[in-house]
């Protein structure tokens, strides 16, 4: 499938460098609203048609899927140009700036009976299901708690600190951890709890959360621009415990008894970069009609987007285009 990207950032670059190397994709087009930038990016990664706008790409006929690699202040604009000239999406993570945007777009794609998912990579991974497979197995016993943490030191980056942007460590660090959570224990959240450190343009820079559910089970869940953490994912339950390495792209699990003692490691496929899963996902979706991915459902996406709206209302973080 002929597969174009708009934006040329490093994430786009990891697309293209995943691309390049999968037998069911071709790197085919990529825009940016600078020609110059996107002939560059042709040239490093072997891409066949370059576009000087958005627009371009959304109505060249060739193009079978276009990947959104722009800020998540652009993702609304961006999807919604490429689904209007009836482009299938896979769009970054995270999905749109608010809730409002996400449901219009989906409520577009859906009218149109058009393909659009969010690249969360973290839904696509083989050990999503192994880690699924460990709990049914009840080999952790009954899961009570879950933690995870996810940081870096992101202080120099505008789209980190930028309001216009949709900046923050909420929306581009903190929806892995929120994300983990909800893979584990679902969206029957009872009570939220959470506080933020901001950055003098006010977005928030780390943030602490902690979710109540109604099975009496709680998810303690931290981001932060400020620093490196050590990006882990634990399952607590009644028999034991398991350990995700990197919660955002879970390569090694290891699984503890009760008394803290290691039983058994588990380890994820070799991958070119994770973000092959996203994108095979979207196009047997795409090839078998259907307008979203069962890994990462419209629904989903816009339960994680109305969670981090109710955090940033809560922290009085509104964005210009609120």
């Amino acid at each position: 499938m002929k597969v174009g990207i708009i934006g040329t950032g490093t994430v786009a670059c990891t697309m293209a460098k995943t691309l390049n190397q999968m037998e069911e994709a071709e790197p085919y087009a990529v825009a940016s609203r600078e020609k110059r930038k996107a002939e560059d990016f042709a040239r490093k990664w072997g891409m066949k048609k370059t576009f000087g706008s958005y627009r371009e790409m959304a109505e060249d006929e060739e193009t079978e899927l276009i990947y959104i690699a722009t800020p998540h202040s652009c993702h609304y604009e961006d999807a919604r140009l490429c689904l209007e000239n009836g482009k299938p999406v896979l769009c970054e993570k995270a999905f749109m700036a608010n809730a409002d945007q996400a449901k219009e777009i989906i409520r577009l794609a859906e009218e149109n009976g058009i393909f659009i998912s969010e690249a969360i990579w973290t839904r696509y991974l083989p050990a999503r299901k192994m880690i699924e497979q460990i709990i049914d197995s009840g080999e952790i016993g009954e899961v009570r708690l879950v933690t995870a943490s996810f940081g870096a030191d992101l202080t120099g980056i505008k789209r980190i600190t930028d309001p216009s942007l949709a900046g923050g460590a909420l929306l581009d660090l903190g929806v892995y951890p929120l994300t983990f959570a909800s893979m584990v224990l679902g969206d029957q959240i009872e009570d939220c709890v959470s506080s933020c450190v901001k950055f003098e343009t006010g977005v928030d820079a780390q943030n602490s959360v902690i979710l109540k559910y109604r099975s009496g089970a709680i998810a303690a869940l931290q981001s932060t621009a400020l620093a490196g953490t050590d990006q882990r994912g634990i399952v607590y339950g009644t028999k034991g415990y398991l350990v995700a390495e990197h919660v955002n792209n879970i390569k090694l699990i290891q699984i503890y008894d009760r008394e803290r003692k290691l039983i058994r490691e588990e380890r994820a496929p070799d991958q070119i970069t994770g973000f092959e899963y996203e994108v095979a996902a979207a196009i047997r979706a795409v090839r078998e009609g259907r307008i979203e991915c069962e890994e990462m459902p419209h629904a989903e996406s816009i339960f994680i987007m109305e969670l981090m709206d109710g955090l940033r209302k809560e922290w009085g973080i509104k964005y210009p285009f609120d």
